[in-house]
């Protein structure tokens, strides 16, 4: 245990490349930049390449640029994972610092904890625990590899934790800690400035519409055509009586024109992410293959229905506030109208108190290393 924390040095690399991790790292950023005994260096492996999508993050949220970009994407999982290895490596080597700390999911997450281990430097995995079961699913392999070899694992709900004891982590050990959503942080935090800052209802005319927020993107649906297409008839049947809210991911968009599937209504390009807040707060309900945004809604009050056959974020399903449609259109609308009917009680404390990102920081500065 670290008694003198105040005044201990620390040097932590950052692993960054995903926009859910953008949002993620701006509240601990923040916290770490509180401490003037803390250097952050962060590394942007460059996993999410369009400005939408990752710079745009920078920006809006005061991260701080990072010192080190790999321009790594649009590879194999393979080559992608590899490639980021053999950069953050020789970062790693250079900088020497204290922690390496990762978000998340991604091949990023992934290749940023196998190197740390590696050159043993103590791994931090911010979302631990986390399971679909599904092993088809290259983000299962990255959590459950990144949990298995770092040396903290901070969890955000009671859940993860269970999936650790059952997987034969030690309960009770100083490594694992419930330290609530990192999301419901930022969720908090930037709603206000969103609200203030974001046209997005001006901009698209939607101002005091009913409308339901939906957002798809996973690879097993956008990449089958046959799911894409279901997935887009129940949206386009679902617009004929209350208006849909497309964001769409530029993979998503692709596919859409390749399979020649059509809508009834017309999509947007990718948001904000104090678009996307916005957006929540004023909708009526949420159709979303990810992972992020099934939280986010439960942030905000609104039901779910989740496109997919499981998800890591199973309290959510338990206790009523989503639902899991997969890719059938006739399940799709089922879900759909349950859920527009549904009255739950949102104030069940499911991720925290809003404060992870200072559990996380604490900590960082008190553990023995």
């Amino acid at each position: 245990m670290c008694f003198d924390c105040d005044n201990r040095s620390l040097k932590i690399a950052t692993i960054l490349g995903a926009r859910p991790q953008f949002i993620k790292a701006s509240m601990v950023s923040n916290e770490l930049a509180h401490h003037g005994n803390i250097k952050e260096i962060i590394i942007n492996t460059g996993q999410h390449f369009d400005d939408n999508m990752s710079k745009i993050f920078f920006n809006d949220m005061g991260i701080p640029q990072p010192e080190y970009e790999l321009k790594i994407h649009s590879l194999s999982h393979g080559a992608m994972t590899g490639r980021m290895m053999e950069g953050i490596e020789t970062i790693l080597i250079e900088e020497r610092p204290d922690w390496v700390l990762v978000y998340g999911d991604t091949n990023s997450t992934l290749a940023g904890s196998l190197t740390g281990a590696k050159l043993n430097i103590p791994v931090a995995h911010v979302e631990a625990g986390l399971r679909s079961f599904n092993m088809e699913m290259p983000e299962e392999i990255n959590r459950i590899l990144s949990d298995r070899i770092a040396t903290l694992l901070f969890c955000p709900t009671d859940n993860s934790i269970q999936n650790l004891k059952d997987e034969g982590f030690t309960m009770g050990s100083d490594r694992i800690i419930r330290c609530g959503d990192i999301m419901f942080d930022a969720a908090q935090y930037f709603v206000g400035i969103a609200k203030t800052t974001s046209t997005i209802l001006n901009d698209y005319d939607i101002t005091d519409k009913e409308y339901v927020l939906c957002s798809i993107h996973r690879p097993e649906n956008v990449d089958d055509p046959n799911r894409l297409a279901s997935i887009m008839k129940a949206f386009n049947e679902i617009n004929s009586e209350t208006q849909i809210i497309l964001p769409l991911h530029p993979r998503t968009i692709k596919s859409l024109k390749e399979y020649g599937i059509e809508s009834t209504f017309n999509y947007l390009e990718p948001v904000s992410y104090f678009d996307i807040l916005v957006l929540l707060n004023n909708c009526q309900l949420v159709i979303t293959d990810s992972g992020g945004l099934q939280k986010e809604a439960f942030f905000f009050k609104k039901h779910c229905v989740t496109l997919r056959n499981e998800t890591e974020w199973v309290e959510l399903v338990d206790n009523g506030y989503s639902s899991l449609a997969g890719a059938n259109r006739n399940t799709i609308l089922t879900c759909f109208k349950e859920m527009m009917q549904r009255s739950s009680d949102f104030e069940v404390p499911l991720y925290g108190n809003g404060e992870a990102r200072k559990q996380i920081v604490n900590t960082l500065l008190s553990y023995p290393i």
